[in-house]
């Protein structure tokens, strides 16, 4: 027998499509405080949220004459008719969060808007009404909800320990504040703080504070803008790839979604820099005609259609490829410092080293930045061997003040040098000169100026505008006029590495272990995989071969026949064209027998069965593949024939190498992603052999 189920029955069913755990709770109450124009949010919760939720925002509140009517089954105030459905503009639409949360939990709800004299408190208990009451509040909404699940046992056993509840509402939190950054969240969890973002739109600071400071040091900007959608936002440098994708982060129309085009586009954007199972860091924010995109898919609002997926999944990953090809990659390998212990001697006192005088700190300042503009190259920070400007020696004299400092300069020495045992730089040198709204520029520069002053000494000043001179001459830390400093600190430009202008400074030195070749150039020492670099060189020069429809292939005798299981023939006999668009000759032989009666010429000395059947594992492994990954593989596969580990060259043939690989476009990653080449900087051996202590 059919019949219609009670409201109760009704509510608690859709409650289990909304509400799933108390961080589900969160994101729907939190939306809705961010859909109420709020620019400051609190999202408190104690034992993972399991026994208590208050979210308190800043924002338009909600009417004394329309709180109930709130509550009830799809209730909004974002949409009208079907038609708004086509572009939303909200986080929130449904209707369905307060309804679905108040039959399943306690909830009370204060609330007042800015005309009003006094606001409203409504208390729901499992979907009844137990009290409305006039109160006085604040502006905004205060939203308090108590032991989730009370009314449904069979729920609340499935829910887990306070610390598992609270971390996941923590990634909730942490998603909504990287969301909208020009809003201010404050997360408390069991009376401590969490999280606290400023709300000034600073995404870096946000990153620092959710990330870390060594994977805010990894970043590159993106700024990218088409007919069809805007993309702006941060990603990593593939050397701060990681082993899962929780770090790909994207919000379409400051939506948090999990979206598997703009996955894949960000993952073929990274192919040929990063290495099998390591994943990118991202944080892009994608904004979409609301009339291209679809965000009506699931009660979860996390899966989103757009109407024009390979322009979208093309746009997202050229732009991501021109972000990544702008730099030069060549990772720096630090050589890490041993943990110095103090010796002390029995009965005297550990001996500290003396903090010097303010007055003393700003001319050492001022004497770095002189010596870095003259270009001396012997300076080893004592103070005497360079000379102010003659401008400026009378009010260095008595202590004046210096040129400013800017927030941007200060914190990349703040990353530079935040890893000194002798002298650290924390969160709070950073907090010092991240400009705040309302700062004067007087107040940003004497703030940059006194922490860089008391934490870093001259020779790391001087280091740091030799290694960085774009920052230092941006930062403005220089005594001269600003056509001077653009002309004395040229001295210190670095050119890229793998360049045709840097290769006849190029000294080679030689080769170790039989697979690394080493070479000077300016103050690094850089060490070349040849295996590495001559796999990045074939795979390139058969890519360039197959574009140009200049692929050779060298005759087989015998010719190679290859037994294959069904699904290999299957997947062989589906790409033949692709196969022989590479230089392979292959024809079925009967049965799933395919008999190979040439190959590529660069694959002649390695061609075999088991090369064979490798190049098929890998294609099946990928599954369905656009047609024009099939030569990418295939020419991923042809490094087989590159020269290996353990195998000595020439000089004449390292050269060769070095060479070709300089007219690449990526030269500094082989095509599974490992470094080609990477470098020790002088700096570093110099610390190692403790020539700078």
């Amino acid at each position: 027998m059919i019949e219609l189920l009670d409201k109760t029955t009704i509510d608690k069913i859709a409650a289990g499509e909304v509400v799933e755990r108390p961080a589900s709770v969160v994101k729907e109450l939190t939306e809705n405080a961010i859909d109420a124009s709020s620019t400051a949010i609190t999202i408190e919760i104690k034992d993972g949220g399991n026994s208590f939720i208050r979210i308190t925002d800043n924002g338009g509140g909600i009417p004394a004459d329309q709180v109930r009517k709130a509550f009830m089954r799809h209730a909004t105030s974002k949409i009208r008719t079907v038609d708004d459905l086509v572009q939303i503009a909200t986080l929130g639409f449904r209707g369905e969060a307060l309804s679905s949360i108040s039959a399943v939990a306690r909830v009370e709800c204060i609330t007042k808007t800015p005309e009003a004299l006094t606001g409203v408190r409504y208390w729901v208990e499992g979907g009844k009404e137990i009290e409305f009451e006039e109160i006085g509040a604040p502006s905004g909404t205060t939203m308090i909800v108590r032991n989730l699940f009370f009314n449904t046992p069979a729920r609340a056993k499935f829910l887990k320990s306070g610390m598992t509840e609270g971390n996941h509402v923590a990634h909730v939190v942490e998603e909504l504040a990287l969301s909208h950054p020009e809003i201010s969240f404050k997360f408390l969890s069991n009376g401590q703080s969490r999280l606290y973002t400023s709300g000034n739109g600073n995404l870096k600071e946000i990153i620092y504070q959710i990330f870390g400071r060594d994977l805010t040091r990894e970043l590159i900007p993106v700024d990218k803008k088409t007919e069809l959608m805007s993309i702006h936002g941060f990603i990593g440098n593939p050397g701060a790839a990681r082993a899962n994708r929780n770090f790909e982060n994207y919000f379409v129309n400051g939506r948090f979604v999990k979206d598997r085009i703009l996955g894949k586009a960000i993952e073929d954007a990274y192919h040929g820099f990063l290495m099998q199972h390591r994943f990118p860091f991202t944080l892009l924010y994608i904004r979409i005609d609301g009339t291209k995109v679809d965000v009506n898919v699931h009660p979860s609002k996390m899966e989103v259609r757009f109407s024009s997926q390979e322009e979208i999944y093309h746009t997202l990953c050229l732009a991501l490829q021109n972000a990544l090809m702008q730099r030069e990659r060549i990772p720096q390998v630090p050589l890490k410092e041993e943990h110095r212990t103090a010796e002390k001697t029995p009965g005297f006192p550990e001996k500290k080293t003396p903090e010097p005088e303010p007055f003393e700190q700003v001319r050492r300042t001022r004497l770095a930045a002189a010596a870095v503009q003259d270009g001396r190259e012997n300076y080893q920070g004592n103070p005497e061997t360079a000379k102010l400007p003659e401008a400026d020696r009378e009010t260095d004299k008595f202590g004046g003040h210096t040129s400013g400092v800017s927030s941007a300069f200060s914190q990349n020495l703040s990353d530079l040098h935040a890893g000194s045992e002798r002298n650290p730089i924390t969160s709070d040198f950073r907090a010092q000169t991240e400009r705040n709204p309302g700062d004067s520029e007087e107040a940003v520069t004497q703030s940059g100026k006194s922490a860089l002053a008391g934490n870093l000494t001259p020779e790391e000043i001087l280091h740091y505008g030799k290694r960085n001179p774009a920052e230092y001459q941006k930062s403005g830390f220089s005594g001269g006029s600003s056509g001077t400093v653009g002309k004395q600190l040229s001295l210190f430009q670095e050119d890229k590495v793998l360049s045709e202008q840097s290769r006849k400074m190029y000294r080679l030195i030689g080769q170790v272990f039989d697979t690394y070749w080493l070479f000077e150039f300016k103050d690094a020492l850089y060490i070349m995989d040849q295996h590495a670099a001559h796999e990045k060189v074939m795979y390139e020069r058969m890519m360039k071969n197959y574009r140009e429809k200049k692929i050779q292939s060298q005759m087989l005798f015998p010719a190679i026949v290859l037994d294959l299981s069904a699904a290999e023939a299957e997947l062989l006999r589906n790409h033949l064209d692709a196969f022989a668009e590479m230089g392979f000759e292959a024809e079925p032989f009967g049965g799933n027998t395919f008999k190979i009666s040439a190959v590529p010429a660069n694959l002649y000395s390695v061609a075999s069965v088991d090369l064979f059947t490798e190049i098929l594992g890998q294609l099946g492994e990928v599954g369905d593949l656009s047609p024009r990954l099939i030569p990418e593989k295939l020419a991923s596969m042809s490094c087989k024939a590159a020269v290996k580990g353990d195998h000595k060259l020439s000089v004449q043939e390292a050269d060769a190498l070095l060479d070709e690989l300089l007219t690449l476009e990526n030269p500094y990653n082989c095509p599974h992603g490992r470094p080609t080449i990477i470098s020790i900087s002088r700096y570093e051996m110099d610390k190692k052999f403790k020539r700078i202590i």
